[in-house]
């Protein structure tokens, strides 16, 4: 053919320029309703349990041309060609999650590419004891002695203290059920060191990515592999057989084609979770949500198993007379984002009377013992003018709609000025972006 001629684009320049040019420059519409929100989370406190700040690295694996890839299947076994970069990264970031969670690789496994739940199972609640607000470990080995569950799930999106993992093996084995831990919450803290692990105990691991352990938002299961036990009598071993189901179950079960540049950016999120400063970053997270604790009780008020030995606290508002969508509201106009929860002997789920307060955020942003400290004082004020607005309402006027447009009308000055003080307050300090 002789000589090659250079490329010629087939396309118009028009069309290079759409491929090529920034956000900026061709949807200033969407980039400027990223740049507001940008703006809410640097003049926030960010108090909500389940919400973190990922690090600038995650963000460039986040947007990255991994994300153009198409690769159905596993490592190995993809429906498509051109995956050996996209295997790489997968089995990559597979490695550095039983890294972290200092787990044995002939012993355990893991799944990194969930992006989506989904529920089929007949369920059964358990309870913590309405005094201590501790799980009724007593009722809840009776509850699976009755209804012989094949599960036993242990969590702790709403439950800030630690869980009896080894009483949870015993009552698990009593009826010869998986032990799954749901460690959504907990799993930075647990990859830190800073709290036990459930590892030692469970049969399955769940957690998202997107929270202490403040990766993408994406997901991870861990399953046992190996020996699951050995009959006394004939000494014949019973193996676990959950990596073959729980990866179908993925894929093609419930999933098509994995999210590659969330897998990407979990596994850099990973390698910073096995570093000294992630272990600190943990223990200070450990030690602001103590803080919060102790200075909110000092304040006179009341707390869900009387405090945390986690990364949250759950307020209960109860004894003044307040629900937690009414504190929330008030918090949310002077720049305190944090969510209405319910609490143990609650009425309604829709009407709780708890608030949940989480540390990782601000902690990632910060913010130390005596910064907390500040936020207790915070809320504490909130409830006051919750209390106070609440009360400057008609009968006829005092339902949940009408207290939210009364604090959002900007007529409250104590609103105005508390939102003022912290926008610039939280501004203060770093927000990675």
């Amino acid at each position: 053919m002789g000589s090659m001629a250079m490329p010629a684009y087939a396309l118009p320049k028009s069309h290079q320029d759409l491929m090529e040019k920034s956000l900026v420059e061709t949807d200033s519409e969407v980039a400027e309703i990223m740049k507001r929100e940008i703006q809410r989370q640097r003049e926030s406190i960010v108090l909500i349990a389940s919400e973190n700040f990922t690090s600038r690295a995650v963000f460039d694996a986040l947007g990255s041309p991994m994300s153009n890839k198409y690769s159905e299947g596993y490592p190995g076994a993809r429906y498509y060609g051109g995956n050996q970069h996209i295997d790489t990264i997968e089995l990559t970031c597979q490695a550095r999650a039983l890294k972290a969670f200092s787990l044995d690789s002939e012993q355990w496994g893991v799944n990194v590419q969930i992006s989506a739940v989904s529920t089929y199972f007949e369920t059964f609640p358990y309870r913590v004891n309405l005094e201590t607000g501790i799980i009724d470990y007593d009722q809840l080995e009776q509850n699976a002695l009755m209804y012989r569950p094949k599960c036993l799930v242990a969590g702790t999106s709403a439950y800030c203290r630690l869980i009896d993992y080894a009483r949870m093996r015993k009552i698990a084995d009593l009826v010869g059920a998986y032990l799954i831990v749901d460690m959504a919450h907990i799993s930075g803290l647990i990859a830190a060191g800073v709290i036990p692990s459930p590892f030692e105990h469970a049969d399955v691991v769940t957690t998202t990515t997107h929270k202490s352990l403040r990766g993408p938002r994406g997901a991870m299961i861990f399953f046992r592999k190996g020996v699951r036990s050995t009959d006394a009598k004939t000494g014949k071993q019973l193996m676990y057989d959950l990596e073959g189901p729980i990866n179908f179950s993925v894929f093609p079960g419930h999933q098509g084609g994995p999210h590659n540049h969330t897998i990407t950016a979990l596994a850099v999120a990973l390698k910073q979770a096995t570093t000294p400063e992630f272990k600190q970053y943990q223990q200070q997270v450990i030690d602001n949500a103590k803080a919060l604790e102790h200075e909110l009780k000092r304040l006179g008020h009341k707390l869900v198993a009387d405090g945390t030995d986690s990364h949250m606290v759950l307020l209960d508002l109860r004894n003044k007379s307040l629900d937690g969508a009414r504190v929330e509201a008030v918090l949310e106009q002077v720049n305190i984002a944090c969510n209405k929860n319910s609490i143990p002997g609650d009425k309604s789920a829709l009407t709780p009377c708890g608030i949940r307060i989480g540390a990782p955020a601000m902690t990632t942003r910060g913010f130390g013992v005596k910064d907390f400290e500040r936020v207790a004082y915070y809320i504490d004020q909130c409830i006051s003018l919750c209390k106070q607005v609440q009360g400057s309402l008609p009968k006829e006027a005092n339902k949940l709609k009408d207290f939210k447009a009364k604090v959002a009308d900007d007529s409250v000055p104590e609103i105005l000025s508390l939102r003022k003080e912290i926008a610039e307050w939280a501004g203060s300090f770093p927000l990675p972006v």
